[in-house]
């Protein structure tokens, strides 16, 4: 097999795909930073309404990846492959809820916490008892 086929074999785009978890369709569930060399790129969440607050590469991949609603910063490099391929670092760490409960063996609710109004009827469940 010629070596230049080999190379282009080695490993199909389709492999390199990365499945990116989405908060109510629209934002990332966590802040997160990704590096690659000398760049770093903040990605926080943002309210629904805000946009895409971010600079020129890092705005397409939101973009493609259908994310409405982020704020990222990038710092250090200027240079846009780095900045590309620090945001698809980024997104690599990103963990649903779903998946860092099933990581630990709880349930979701356990990870995401309890939501204020039923912490008051719980409080008010054990005053009662």
């Amino acid at each position: 097999m010629p070596e230049a086929i080999r190379k282009a074999t080695v490993k199909p785009p389709s492999a390199q795909m990365i499945r990116v978890p989405l908060r109510e369709g629209r934002t990332l569930h966590h802040d997160m930073e990704g590096r690659h060399g000398a760049g770093r790129v903040v990605m926080r969440t943002a309210p629904q309404g805000t946009g895409i607050i971010a600079g020129g590469p890092m705005r397409a991949v939101f973009e493609m990846l259908g994310i409405q609603d982020v704020v990222a910063k990038s710092i250090g490099s200027q240079n846009p492959y780095n900045m590309i391929r620090a945001t698809i670092d980024g997104l690599n760490k990103e963990a649903s809820p779903r998946s860092v409960a099933q990581r630990r063996g709880k349930k979701v609710a356990d990870i995401l916490g309890a939501k204020p109004e039923e912490k008051t009827e719980d409080a008010a469940e054990a005053a009662d008892a």
